[in-house]
Formats: C-alpha cells, structure tokens, sequence
C-alpha cells in the first residue's frame, strides 16, 4: 500500500502481537505497514467520520474502539469448531479526515477505497465507519476500478437512508439515494433488511417505490427465515449483478442489544439474528465487500455491548467467508 498516494494513515493504535497457540484477533490482524505481504484475504480500512450523521454521533471514535476490542475475542470459532487464524487479515489503517469539510472527506474515502481496491483487487474489502454515509463515498471508490461491473446491495438497516440531499446535504440518512441517482447503483439491485416501527416516513416509502428499492420488513424475515430469506436475495443479486456490496447499520438491532448507536430503536434484530444473518451472507462468493457502520462508543453502556457486537458480528461474517470460500480451495 502506498501511503504517500493514497489518504490513508497508520491506525493510532495498534497492538504488541505475539503468535500463540491460543491466538487473540489482536495476535492475528496485522497492520498492513509493519508487513511485506502483499496477498490478502482481507483487507480492513477505518473511515472515522460522523460530522455527516443527522443524530448526534460520535461514530468517528468507533474504528479505533473497534481495535482496541480485539483482545477480548479469539480466533476459535466453537460454533462452528473452526479457527479462523489461517485467513490473513491486514490493516490498512485510517482513512485521512478534514476537520471541517464533509464533502472532502468523503472524497478521500472514495480515493481511498479506489487505492485499496487497485492494490489488493482480490481481497474482501472491510470498512469500518464512521455513520453510514461512508457507504455512498465506499461504493463509488469500488466503482471507479471496475466502471463496467453492476453492484448490488445487501443492506441490514431500520431505516432505507433513501433521504433526498437536498434537505441536509450528504448526511448518514442518505447513501442509497446518492448512489441511485449518481447512477453508480440502481435501486432494483437494493435489498433492505430489517425494516421495522415507526421510523421511515412516508415519503421515504414512496422513494423506494419509485426507485424500485426491494424491502424484506423485520417480521417477514422472521416468517420465512433469515437463512432462506438471505439465500434467496443473493441468489438473485447473482444472477443479476457482477459484485454484491454489504452494508450493516448497528441501528438495524433492537436498543437492548446496541445501546450505542445514534439512532437506536427498540423492535430491531436481537443479535443472533444479525449474526445469523452475516453468516449465511459470508458464504456467497459474489460478496466482494462489506462495512460496519452507525456505531458510537461514547453512548455505548459500560460493558461495550455495541463494541462488542459490532466485533463479534465482524468475525462471525469472517469466520463464514473462510470456511465457504477461502477454506474450500
């Protein structure tokens, strides 16, 4: 990774990794510019950012708590009777943020996918937010490395973030209808899931009618079952689409299992159901990346309930993506 092209910085934090037999995330994840390693399954980029969310946020601490949780979980995955450690993770670092202007730094996170995506064009790209609005500058970076793929979008989220910019401009309430209308997505290669309560208004609804955004409501995932429910969406993704783009808003679970989100609501996914939900995803071979965004440590509660979840649904999403698809060859 060129660091003097790209607008990408070390992590502030980083780990003393130490290889063990009873092995921590924290021992297994290495940042990319303490290695010569060039070939990765997985590449992992913080974009610290949340001046751009409607709600109060101090989403942009999270990639940083992100980090620092690794020590709590290891690399064994007794679910599944698996360890994950063979799967080679780097750490790209940070993305470089302006302190004042939004737009600017959106354009470095786009520059900054662009650069990652060139560079590692086979590896599973991770992005760890910052408020959803990364997710649009994301997703245009990807697409300017491959300008002729469509992109689908697997979306887990309470809310459609189909708001119109020009209300607020390019706010964390906005990333699909960015895409959509920049022509970089279209909406009939949009799945919602999760949607539920009293929080999308009407307006929103009738965007997605017009844009052909596909929703799956909470209570009917849970009808007919997140396993076959998450099946058959990426099977028509496939069919339909060249690259499968994964986006998990932590707003998506109910406030009792993430406190610390800026716009929790009670009625989400407990999460199992996320996690469930990230596994089956893990499997698909068209998923070429994901991002974990809408997480605020500093309204977390004082066990990092959010942290850790966020954490656990990360590895779960990896453990699946190593046994379906890098353990098989």
């Amino acid at each position: 990774m060129d660091y003097n092209k790209a607008p990408i910085e070390h992590s502030p934090f980083d780990w003393q990794r130490t290889v063990h037999q009873d092995m921590k995330v924290k021992d297994w994840i290495v940042p990319q510019w303490q290695s010569e390693k060039k070939d990765w399954n997985v590449v992992l980029l913080g974009a610290p950012l949340s001046r751009s969310s409607i709600s109060v946020s101090g989403a942009s601490e999270f990639p940083n708590a992100f980090r620092q949780s690794w020590e709590k979980f290891s690399t064994y995955y007794i679910d599944e009777d698996i360890d994950i450690r063979e799967l080679t993770v780097a750490d790209i670092g940070n993305v470089k943020m302006h302190v004042t202007d939004i737009l600017r730094c959106h354009q470095h996170i786009e520059d900054a996918m662009e650069s990652v995506a060139e560079t590692y064009p086979n590896a599973l790209k991770v992005t760890i937010g910052g408020d959803h609005s990364v997710t649009a500058a994301t997703i245009r970076g990807l697409k300017k490395v491959m300008p002729e793929k469509k992109i689908g979008i697997l979306q887990l989220d309470t809310h459609l973030d189909l708001r119109s910019t020009d209300d607020h401009g390019p706010t964390n309430g906005t990333p699909i209808r960015q895409l959509i209308e920049g022509r970089v997505i279209e909406g009939k290669h949009v799945y919602n899931i999760g949607l539920h309560g009293f929080y999308n208004a009407p307006s929103l609804i009738e965007a997605a009618n017009d844009y052909e955004v596909h929703r799956i409501r909470l209570k009917e995932l849970r009808q007919k079952g997140i396993e076959q429910t998450i099946q058959d969406i990426l099977s028509v993704l496939m069919e339909q689409v060249d690259f499968i783009y994964v986006t998990v808003d932590m707003d998506v679970l109910d406030i009792s299992y993430a406190p610390g989100v800026p716009a929790s609501t009670p009625g989400g996914m407990r999460s199992d159901e996320l996690f469930e939900s990230l596994y089956e995803g893990g499997k698909c071979d068209g998923i070429g990346a994901i991002d974990f965004v809408c997480i605020d440590p500093t309204k977390d509660n004082s066990v990092e309930a959010t942290v850790k979840t966020t954490t656990y649904a990360f590895l779960t999403f990896l453990a699946s993506f190593y046994q379906h698809r890098v353990k098989r060859y």
